[in-house]
């Protein structure tokens, strides 16, 4: 997929199993799988979120036009800890170089960090509950867009309705990866460097668990 392209139509139908029929989340067994990836490959993961550090805080010293043009990649940087993942799960050699391939959904990653934030932010302005709803609802965005090549909206929408067929179970997810990076932070920051691709990691499985992997090159 070309950086720049907006991304295809999938048939709605594929998903009638995952819109429809029940699931459930195993949370612990979601981030022990992503761990121990981590620990497989520490140096690339370490290595990688080095690189988005350095990125944020160079940006930040751009005043605003910096800080823009690293919100720009940002999705596209995280969405190489899906690309990662996906690889080892599918027990394909990992290289560094990978992490950077969530370029080649430039577009469509930047449209939909850009509509989901917006929506999310008019959610704020609705007493925070539609806010929440929707930031849980489209955790698996980023991974549709780059194992289907989705447009940005269908990405959106097909994640929400995922999700909300068992929204409390995730909504109990983002919290416990949100405290294990808050332990990561309070670890001088430094514990950042395993709690951000450990809890990335998790996120991927938790989605190839319950919707599978339909492509095998990302």
């Amino acid at each position: 997929m070309a950086a720049f392209d907006f991304g295809v139509k999938v048939d709605p139908q594929v998903f009638d199993r995952q819109f429809n029929a029940s699931y459930s989340l195993n949370v612990q067994e979601c981030i022990k799988r992503g761990f121990e990836m981590f620990k497989e490959h520490v140096g690339e993961f370490i290595g990688f979120t080095l690189i988005i550090f350095v990125a944020s805080a160079a940006s930040s010293k751009l005043a605003f036009a910096g800080s823009f043009l690293f919100s720009a990649v940002l999705a596209s940087l995280s969405a190489g800890y899906g690309i990662a993942t996906f690889r080892l799960l599918s027990a394909q050699t990992l290289e560094f170089a990978d992490f950077f391939k969530g370029f080649n959904y430039f577009l469509p990653l930047f449209l939909a960090s850009l509509a989901g934030g917006f929506l999310v932010g008019i959610g704020f302005l609705l007493l925070i509950i539609p806010a929440i709803y929707l930031a849980v609802s489209y955790m698996f965005t980023t991974f549709l867009i780059i194992d289907y090549r989705m447009d940005f909206w269908q990405a959106l929408e097909t994640s929400r309705k995922i999700i909300t067929k068992n929204w409390f179970a995730f909504f109990g997810f983002s919290f416990v990866l949100f405290f294990i990076n808050i332990l990561g932070c309070l670890a001088l920051g430094a514990g950042l460097l395993v709690t951000i691709p450990v809890t990335a990691c998790a996120t991927a499985v938790a989605y190839r668990d319950i919707v599978g992997l339909y492509s095998t090159e990302w």
